[in-house]
């Protein structure tokens, strides 16, 4: 069984509305074992919502739609799956009668509209919604596909999925399952990372690999194939396991967990406390550091020191050192790092300094360019990046760079 998902509503066209429930109707179904092949979304209007379900039952046994039940004159997805498959649609009063009794429990009187919701095409199963006004519909077509309607807002589709589908369709799964494995990179470009790796999955089927790229970050996410979860979960980490061994410690988790959140697990194994002093990237590893509950654990705090005035009073960098070498620079990164540790007492300091853009070059220093330090009590390390992009990615760039630096510290 393979299932198609068409979200419908002319406002997810829009760029003011997301389609949220696709991700959970597909996160459902992949549990059951049945893969989503195709997502589409379709406006309010009768024809194309026609061709885009017949289209998908052509490709799908499962065709789910979600939205356009509502009661107004836009609402036209039950018309036009009843057009498409030749069912005359029929007033059901028993669904009139559970409207009728839910607007009078909150003291008012329904609207003549609200019965377009009660209209069910011939042949059709409808499902309760505890949570709203318009039914759910199970159609079954001549040749055994199966086309679910769900009303659009989530707090009435996941309840009536739940509740209502999930044990119809529990039986009509196939005899096989699905497990995922998601491993995160860090400090590798994609580019790299395919090349490593690609000899590996390439060579076996199940699992299927997808490779998904971010700023600073690759995601290497494996879907297994098995007959039980326990026989997918060994296929996709028996892959996992090669493909850590050939990325080694540029794998920062397999799990769920952030680069923030696996670098404030390291501190908190190794009793170590952290204190940063950030100028281009503004505070954003002391942000990301603190987003993760416990942080103050082992985080002490951070310094926005943006300017040469506030790197010499906050931080002690020296002012000769500033003139000298200028703010962006390792030898000011160093000094952050050194200053900013010995003025709040961690065990750790790190350093961050460069140019963000898109002013602030020089030839010899493009936008970009960043430099970051790491100090303890014994050692002092700094590294000189080059980051693309606009002023957003480079910062984000950086404070993962940064994040990574204290990672690897903390791993040896």
């Amino acid at each position: 069984m393979k299932a198609e998902i068409i979200a419908i509503g002319t406002e997810l066209l829009t760029p003011f509305r997301l389609d949220t429930n696709s991700l959970y109707l597909t996160d459902q179904l992949e549990r059951l074992g049945i893969p989503v092949i195709q997502k589409t979304v379709v406006g309010d209007d009768r024809e194309r919502l026609k061709s885009a379900f017949a289209e998908a039952l052509q490709r799908a046994e499962l065709v789910i739609g979600i939205g356009g039940l509502g009661p107004t004159e836009d609402d036209r997805t039950r018309e036009a799956v009843a057009e498409l498959l030749g069912r005359k649609l029929r007033q059901n009063e028993e669904i009139v009668a559970r409207m009728e009794e839910r607007f009078r429990a909150r003291g008012r009187k329904m609207a003549e509209v609200n019965r377009r919701q009660a209209m069910v095409p011939e042949g059709a199963d409808w499902l309760p919604n505890h949570n709203g006004t318009a039914p759910g519909l199970w159609l079954t077509t001549e040749d055994e596909r199966v086309v679910l309607l769900l009303p659009g807002p989530p707090h009435e589709l996941k309840p009536m999925f739940e509740e209502e589908c999930l044990p119809r369709l529990r039986p009509r799964a196939p005899q096989h399952a699905f497990a995922r494995k998601v491993l995160k990179v860090v400090g590798l470009p994609e580019s790299e990372v395919e090349e490593r790796i690609a000899p590996l999955y390439c060579a076996v089927a199940n699992p299927e690999t997808t490779l998904l790229a971010s700023p600073g970050q690759v995601e290497i996410h494996l879907r297994a194939t098995g007959s039980d979860t326990a026989d997918a979960l060994r296929r996709a980490e028996e892959l996992a396991e090669r493909i850590e061994q050939a990325l080694g410690d540029h794998v920062f988790t397999r799990g769920p967990e952030t680069l923030e959140q696996v670098v404030g697990l390291y501190l908190m194994m190794r009793g170590a406390t952290l204190a940063v002093a950030e100028s281009c990237t503004g505070g954003l590893v002391a942000e990301r550091l603190t987003n993760v509950p416990g942080s103050s654990h082992y985080f002490l705090g951070g310094v926005v020191c943006y300017s040469d005035k506030l790197k010499a009073k906050l931080v002690g960098v020296p002012a000769t050192l500033l003139r000298r070498k200028g703010e962006v620079s390792p030898e000011v990164a160093e000094a952050l790092a050194k200053g900013v540790r010995r003025r709040s007492g961690a065990v750790l300091g790190l350093g961050v300094t460069g140019i963000a853009g898109p002013t602030g070059a020089t030839p010899d220093k493009p936008v970009g360019t960043v430099f970051i330090a790491l100090a303890d009590a014994h050692r002092l390390r700094s590294e000189k990046h080059r980051f693309l992009g606009d002023r957003d990615r480079i910062r984000w760039q950086a404070a993962q760079a940064a994040l990574d630096l204290i990672r690897r510290k903390l791993l040896k």
